[in-house]
């Protein structure tokens, strides 16, 4: 695990995505530049300065000749030349990255050397490992809030028949993962599992008394507390930029021959700051 802190402004965006795997033929590359465009939009009035980026890995496809999933179809470019692109479609947009994790496909190939601290180096960009934690402050160093994030490594799944039934349990699987990995952020995100969802905080009621009268309140997350209850964290799933399905080629991808079902995958989540508290957390799908 990696500690960072980053000075922000108390009204910022942050983008959360993942999984681009530069290197496949079913990489969604106007999806990349989409999100590249948004990344240098104003969002709800704020400069295109207050906007950043924690990269949740999976960065590259790295799949090569000797891999059993190497079909020489749905790969593009060996993984010198993956690399290269990954570096390259960064260059626009690194100033605005926090940090890169590690993920499953570039770990993979480690006879390579660290592929993604390489990629991060290049672009003076922190190398995050495979978890990290990040401390927003502003700009007297106060702390706004603590974000806790990783490429993960557990599916997430359901087999309930009801599509409601089957959001929840995928959402609650997500909380499970995550809750007990940190106790003091407020924000807690993973990729891996190319499942663009949020799980928000669920604010409970309870009654107080001020000594004259009782009144009902409601729980609500203190952003810079030693410790906040599970119930009131955001939980995200990053989404992904790699399709399931590709038409009309003769290729079939992981997904597809894994018979894995369509899901909302495609995509990354804005999660929206103001005044140093999370207001929202936003899928933007990309199409």
């Amino acid at each position: 695990m990696e500690l960072f802190q980053k000075k922000v402004p108390v009204n910022h965006n942050l983008f959360l995505i993942g999984d681009d795997h530069e290197g496949s033929v079913l990489r969604h590359t106007k999806g990349w530049d989409q999100f590249s465009d948004h990344v240098h939009s104003s969002i709800d009035g704020l400069s295109p300065k207050n906007n950043f980026i924690v990269d949740h890995g999976d960065i590259i496809d790295a799949i090569d000749p000797m891999d059993p999933r190497y079909d020489g179809l749905t790969q593009d470019g060996l993984i010198l030349q993956q690399i290269e692109r990954a570096i390259k479609n960064r260059q626009g947009i690194k100033e605005k990255i926090i940090t890169i994790l590690e993920g499953n496909h570039p770990l993979k190939k480690w006879r390579f050397g660290r592929i993604t601290q390489h990629i991060c180096e290049k672009l003076n960009i922190p190398y995050g490992s495979w978890t990290a934690k990040i401390t927003y402050v502003n700009n007297r160093k106060e702390l706004l809030y603590k974000h806790y994030c990783t490429h993960g490594r557990k599916s997430i799944t359901s087999t309930a028949d009801d599509p409601k039934r089957r959001r929840t349990n995928k959402q609650l699987i997500l909380k499970r993962l995550l809750k007990n990995k940190s106790g003091d952020c407020v924000l807690m995100s993973r990729g891996h599992t190319h499942w663009l969802d949020r799980l928000p905080p669920e604010h409970d009621v309870f009654f107080a008394d001020d000594g004259k009268r009782a009144y009902q309140q409601w729980t609500v997350a203190d952003h810079t507390a030693e410790y906040i209850h599970p119930d009131l964290r955001w939980y995200v799933s990053t989404g992904s930029f790699l399709k399931s399905i590709i038409t009309g080629k003769g290729i079939s991808g992981y997904a597809e021959i894994a018979d894995y079902d369509p899901t909302n995958w495609l995509g990354y989540m804005l999660c929206k700051i103001r005044n140093g508290i999370i207001q929202e957390i936003e899928p933007v799908r990309i199409e």
